[in-house]
């Protein structure tokens, strides 16, 4: 501690010396002329006319329960202003103060409207009468709104999704909601049974992914939600192999048929989730393709799962021995 203290003192009679050296008396002489510069040069500048941008936030206030607005009412403007930085200066520092409209003082029978004056006072209210508004957008609003109940429609998906070679689509695409509420001023037609998304166009997916999707508007109506997630489940595709019997069909009753091997191996590749599932499969051969003077028979297979990919076989033919039955005495 008491070293501390001495070098404490040490480096305060080091500042001392320099400050009281002509040296030190000179750079401090500087830094005051600094100083005093910066301080004209700042209120040169606040008393300077400028032009500046502004994002204004705006919010709509006691809108009734019952009210739903076709459209949307903006959340800002977009406000060009030309005055001096010094009457500006509150709007350039801190959060910009929210400019509040009364719902009723800007509704009539089913619309909303606010004219370019309108909303140019209001501007001169907010920023104050020394400031001058030289332009904003939008310029001016009008909205229809609805008081009827909206009309529950299903939702469908307009997607085209590839995953990657060794991956697989595993199940439906599914949004997070099936069905939205659509609301017009007057009766949403009978015709309009089904909302869609936007399209969801992607390709080389390796892993189950969430897409948040827009609803395609429909002209003079409003969707809420208007926005939705969809998911996409993707799983890897494992290599798998099984034995599987081999049966000849259209033998005749006083006919045996023996197949040389009597099991052939099958190679696919399955999703992850279903690689210990077991579908039933078979090579089929058909006695009827049986020609003289070949010892062989081509195989075929039953139907294959869709989820099964790349699915082959060895051998894919067979040797035989046809034994004659011998009929069983009356």
């Amino acid at each position: 501690m008491a070293m501390l203290k001495e070098k404490a003192s040490e480096i305060a009679r080091s500042l001392d010396r320099a400050v009281k050296s002509r040296r030190g008396r000179d750079v401090l002489l500087y830094l005051l002329f600094v100083a005093v510069a910066f301080v004209f040069w700042l209120l040169l500048s606040l008393d300077t006319e400028v032009q500046r941008d502004f994002e204004v936030p705006v919010e709509m206030q006691d809108v009734p329960d019952s009210i739903t607005v076709i459209g949307k009412f903006p959340t800002d403007f977009s406000v060009s202003v030309r005055g001096k930085d010094s009457q500006l200066l509150r709007f350039l520092w801190g959060k910009m103060p929210v400019m509040k409209f009364k719902w009723d003082e800007q509704s009539e029978e089913n619309v909303i409207y606010m004219s370019r004056a309108k909303i140019d006072s209001r501007f001169r209210d907010y920023f104050g009468n020394a400031i001058q508004i030289m332009s904003f957008k939008p310029d001016s609003i009008k909205l229809n709104y609805s008081t009827l109940p909206g009309k529950r429609v299903a939702l469908a998906i307009d997607a085209d999704i590839h995953p990657h070679p060794q991956y697989i689509i595993s199940g439906p695409m599914t949004a997070n909601i099936d069905s939205v509420n659509v609301y017009a001023v007057g009766d949403v037609p009978h015709s309009l049974t089904r909302v869609v998304t936007e399209p969801i166009v992607k390709s080389g997916l390796k892993d189950t992914t969430r897409y948040e999707v827009r609803i395609k508007p429909v002209n003079g109506m409003r969707i809420i939600p208007d926005r939705v997630i969809v998911t996409v489940p993707v799983e890897p595709l494992i290599s798998r192999k099984q034995l599987i019997s081999v049966e000849v069909v259209n033998v005749p009753d006083d006919k045996n048929i023996i197949t040389f091997p009597s099991k052939v191996e099958i190679s696919y590749l399955v999703p992850m989730s279903d690689y210990n599932n077991d579908y039933p499969l078979k090579a089929y051969a058909d006695f009827r393709s049986i020609k003289p003077g070949r010892n062989k028979l081509g195989l075929s297979l039953s139907v294959i799962p869709d989820l099964y990919r790349n699915v082959s076989f060895s051998p894919d033919s067979v040797e035989y021995i046809i034994e004659q039955l011998v009929a069983n005495p009356q």
